[in-house]
């Protein structure tokens, strides 16, 4: 086993559901740049050193009409996650080359969060004493801008305002928000190549030919390939540039580009086109771009610091392999959503549930990411509650329970999961979001946020005290194990649903609120009870024998309810420790599979660091060692570390759960 993290997929670009350029290969340069659905969104990276030219990112492809590259591959060294920065080392011909893919997710800056720009720093330097001559050539190819490479493009240069050059391509038919669903990719916008000003820097457009051009002769076209509008599958239509860093020494030299999407609008909320976050006001793709150019040097510093600090507190929380998880989740959770403000200008941040079905702001999908967005910005746990509220406030739902989704992305037009009862999630998503939004008011310490939904809270509390003790047979977050009766962890999701509703009423001066979580507390005594297996608390209360990981009872301890007894939180740990396999505790007695995220919920339960260890080691050995290489995958098998499912998701916020509990520990 390795000491250093080797991840099933590195994040190199990674804005939105849309926007999301990755790496599944050991070495950056032993595959083709990828989406997360599979497809290739290539990205091409070669330096010539000395007049030798050198690969280092991309330039392989296994389908027969696109030409792998005549190149030796760059000797990779070194390659380190960050939650914002993906970092890799080349060596070759006396240059040490340093790749920094950095997406500036700040969740203390929404202005700069939502921009639709990801930097790409590279770095030379000799290692060998001597000056070298050096030019990188960096590409990105029209997939970017395509569902289907039968979809034809069109091309455009432009120069900003203060010189930077941008290079456009996007489809020729711009049928934007016309396309909704799961596995698919935008084919509206622009893909855009930046080259800020000051960089000594050529550039070209033209079809996948150029790279081949390019290492035999060393320079690009003089001038644009003008046959457009044509098919990316004919001749495929790429942005290149050629940056150069003339005589290299032992004194680093450094340029960067930006690789960004104008998307147009983003989101269609129900009849509403809205753009992204960046543009609510007005403002241009051009001004969003000058600003990424304008803010490199305080944005990278920003980053690199959110890196330390953050890498730092998730060591101290849970010791090294922890933090490399959280470092591999941080930016797969946020880029799963999309940032757009409604008409009133308030903030929505919408979730795409991603290799699932596709569906837009899903509820017990926020309920899992909702510990990183807690911890770094509570604004964000409103934009995933508002669209909900909203949505069950409206005479398009017609039921008493609240609802499982809004669309299908980027489409919010109703629930798409399915209106028939048989496909609701009454007791599971009436608890989320009363959780949730007792979430909220309790890292603010305020209770506004609730307020303004009283009547809906309420609402749903009364639903969980009539139905949530005993569970009818009904679907959970865990549909993919089917309908089950009796399940009693959805039983504590109930309870601890209405306690939050209870304590949120107290909060506010309400004298309901006593017998609310009195009523909480007899259901959690009574759950006890008819959950008890002897050393262990079962899956369905009827059905003895069987076992689950009891994860909601997180809430119980981060909330300080005191439901249920410590007694029963020891068993349950000593439980999951004894079931562990080779990746991990599975989800339930009935598969061997297991979901990440509620494993680690689970492990946040543990009183002792060493026992949190134990039970979360196994996921950052299931990350190293999978074949499955795709981006994090919160749902797979113990034994042989398969994906059993799903990819991508935002649901890897989760994960930061024990940084969470160890925040909310702290006296208010």
């Amino acid at each position: 086993m390795a000491n250093k993290l080797r991840p099933p997929a590195v994040p190199l670009a990674t804005i939105d559901p849309y926007f999301s350029i990755w790496s599944n290969a050991n070495q950056l340069h032993a595959a083709e740049t990828i989406h997360w659905t599979g497809a290739t969104h290539g990205m091409v990276g070669l330096a010539v050193i000395d007049g030798k030219v050198w690969r280092f990112m991309g330039g392989y492809d296994r389908r027969s009409d696109f030409k792998s590259l005549n190149a030796p591959a760059m000797q990779q060294t070194d390659l380190t996650i960050k939650p914002l920065s993906s970092i890799y080392t080349f060596e070759a011909g006396g240059i040490t080359l340093t790749v920094n893919f950095t997406t500036p997710l700040l969740l203390d800056d929404l202005d700069v969060m939502a921009r639709p720009t990801s930097y790409i720093t590279v770095k030379a330097c000799s290692n060998d004493g001597e000056n070298h001559h050096v030019n990188i050539y960096y590409d990105i190819t029209s997939e970017l801008a395509v569902d289907v490479p039968i979809q034809e493009v069109v091309t455009s240069r432009n120069r900003l305002e203060d010189g930077s050059q941008l290079l456009q391509v996007g489809t020729e038919k711009q049928e934007v928000l016309k396309r909704k669903g799961d596995m698919i990719r935008v084919d509206w916008g622009y893909a855009t190549l930046v080259i800020p000003d000051g960089t000594a820097a050529t550039t070209a457009i033209g079809s996948v030919d150029i790279r081949d051009q390019f290492i035999e002769w060393k320079t690009l076209p003089e001038t644009d390939d003008q046959h457009f509008p044509r098919a990316v599958d004919h001749d495929m239509p790429i942005l290149a540039s050629v940056l150069d860093y003339g005589e290299v020494g032992v004194k680093e030299v450094s340029n960067y580009l930006i690789v960004a999407y104008d998307d147009v609008y983003a989101i269609e909320y129900f009849n509403k086109h809205l753009p992204g976050y960046w543009a609510r006001n007005g403002q241009s793709f051009e001004d969003v771009v000058l600003a990424s150019i304008r803010e490199y040097s305080v944005i990278t510093e920003k980053c690199n610091r959110f890196n330390n600090e953050m890498i730092a507190n998730a060591k101290e929380a849970g010791g090294e392999k922890y933090a490399d998880i959280l470092a591999l989740s941080y930016r797969q959770a946020i880029a799963a959503h999309k940032l757009v403000a409604d008409e009133n200008g308030e903030i929505l941040f919408l979730s795409k549930e991603n290799n699932s079905n596709g569906c837009l702001a899903t509820v017990d999908v926020s309920y899992p990411s909702m510990p990183l967005f807690l911890l770094y910005n509570t604004e964000l746990v409103r934009g995933m509650l508002r669209p909900i509220f909203q949505y069950a406030d409206s005479k398009a739902w017609p039921y008493e329970f609240a609802p499982h989704d809004i669309g299908r992305y980027p489409v919010a037009e109703g629930q798409a999961y399915g209106m028939e009862l048989k496909r609701q999630m009454p007791i599971e998503e009436c608890g989320n979001m009363l959780i949730m939004t007792a979430a909220v008011c309790w890292a603010e310490q305020s209770t506004s946020f609730a307020s303004d939904y009283w009547g809906l809270l309420q609402q749903w509390a009364n639903y969980l005290i009539e139905y949530g003790m005993d569970p009818g047979n009904q679907l959970c977050t865990d549909d993919f194990g089917g309908h089950l009766a009796h399940n009693a962890n959805l039983s504590i999701k109930a309870i601890i649903g209405i306690a939050s509703y209870g304590f949120l009423s107290g909060w506010m001066g309400n004298e309901e609120g006593v017998e609310y979580l009195q009523k909480a507390k007899e259901m959690a005594s009574q759950w006890e009870s008819m959950a008890r297996d002897d050393d262990h608390y079962r899956l369905t209360f009827d059905t003895p024998g069987t076992w689950s990981l009891k994860y909601n009872l997180v809430w119980d301890n981060l909330f300080q309810l005191n439901l249920f007894s410590e007694d029963l939180k020891k068993k349950e740990v000593a439980w999951y420790l004894r079931k562990s396999n080779p990746y991990g505790t599975p989800l339930d007695n009935r598969k061997t599979y297991t979901k990440a995220d509620w494993l680690i919920w689970a492990a946040t339960l543990a009183e002792e660091k060493t026992d949190f260890q134990q039970l979360i080691n196994p996921i950052w050995d299931f990350l190293n060692e999978t074949d499955s290489r795709v981006p994090f995958t919160d749902w797979y098998y113990t034994i042989d570390g398969r994906i059993a499912g799903f990819k991508n998701r935002s649901v890897v916020g989760g994960l930061f759960i024990k940084l969470l509990a160890d925040r909310m520990d702290e006296p208010k």
